[in-house]
């Protein structure tokens, strides 16, 4: 479809994806990222094999930048920002590159794979932002990229203690998110592993309402390394720093019905996927209302002929899945075009 101009909102793993796969059928593509790098957050993932493949997925990020950067039908702007879109035969496309050189494009279909939020917890009361020990689960994977042995911020030192606290800002209520992150818990307790394969002195603590199997080789792998992990499912609460540094960690065992107090090196907060939202004014500049999610699906787009979303824009999703939904959208979008 060499005659045939599509326009990609987003450089993550599944806009690269939906990119990939529609130059490859010959259509040309500009890709427009606001970041300076491609790959989104899962570009920051670290690999999480030991002996063998962990299947976490972080390896097809790498993978999927390259393949985008050389292809001949893919043209990418990174640190670029949609500025204005409007649509009457086609898409009318104004955005400004990183030099703020303003750039037009004519499109016959727009992807919007701007992907998430990650919740930022530093309302909750376990100490993020007050305390360097407290960290996310997206900062741990930062860490394990670049560090053989984790270390605490604050000193440097290893830590022999640390909880990984599940659900923090998903399932929850009090923030109106109740949807599940999906990737939380397979990606929280595949870094343990990580950590524990390294350095098999550290102790590790799971907190947890329920473990969430997403994915068909999940369950293989959670019973694994479920023996070597401390699994409580409990209700955490505050967290307290001690005057010789470390972290003390309430929580309440509704099993035994009874409050703990127990004090950690370190602890990962494992924050959940929300929508982009009203932060960018992306669906405004389609003429369209934020959905009542925050999270765009196909039913939302329709009004718009030849707009489409894909990947974690959508709602939470793993690497696989996401790839998975993109390639789906790339075939969705070449139907709309040969019917064009």
């Amino acid at each position: 479809m060499p005659d045939k101009n599509v326009l990609i909102i987003g450089g993550g793993v599944a806009g690269l994806t939906a990119a990939i796969e529609l130059a490859k059928l010959d259509c040309h593509v500009v890709l427009i990222e606001k970041e300076k790098s491609l790959g989104g957050h899962a570009g920051q993932f670290t690999c999480k094999a030991t002996d063998e493949c962990a299947k976490c997925g972080a390896c097809i990020v790498e993978e999927k930048i390259d393949m985008a950067l050389s292809h001949a039908n893919i043209t990418i702007y990174n640190q670029a920002r949609l500025a204005a879109i409007s649509r009457k035969d086609r898409f009318a496309v104004t955005f400004f590159t990183e030099k703020d050189a303003e750039q037009s494009y004519d499109a016959d279909a727009v992807i919007v794979a701007t992907g998430f939020q990650a919740f930022d917890p530093v309302d909750k009361p376990f100490g993020y932002k007050r305390f360097e020990d407290v960290i996310t689960n997206l900062d741990l994977e930062k860490k394990l990229r670049h560090e053989i042995e984790v270390k605490r911020p604050s000193d440097g030192i290893t830590p022999e203690k640390i909880a990984f606290i599940q659900c923090v800002g998903s399932r929850d209520s009090s923030v109106n998110h109740l949807w599940c992150s999906r990737v939380c818990c397979g990606s929280a307790l595949r870094m343990a592993n990580l950590i524990n394969t390294r350095n098999k002195n550290t102790e590790i603590s799971f907190f947890y309402i329920d473990v969430q199997t997403f994915g068909k080789d999940f369950q293989f792998y959670y019973d694994r390394i479920r023996d070597r992990i401390r699994m409580i499912r409990a209700i955490p609460g505050d967290v307290f720093r001690t005057p010789d540094g470390q972290l003390k960690l309430e929580y309440y065992l509704p099993s035994e019905g009874k409050q703990i107090e127990e004090l950690f090196d370190m602890i990962v907060l494992s924050v959940g996927i929300i929508p982009v939202g009203t932060a960018d004014g992306m669906m405004e500049k389609f003429g369209l209302e934020q959905p009542k999610t925050g999270f765009p699906d196909e039913e939302f787009m329709r009004p718009v002929a030849g707009l489409f979303a894909a990947g974690t824009s959508k709602g939470p999703k793993t690497i696989t899945e996401a790839v998975a939904d993109a390639g789906r959208v790339a075939l969705d979008v070449v139907h709309y075009l040969q019917k064009q």
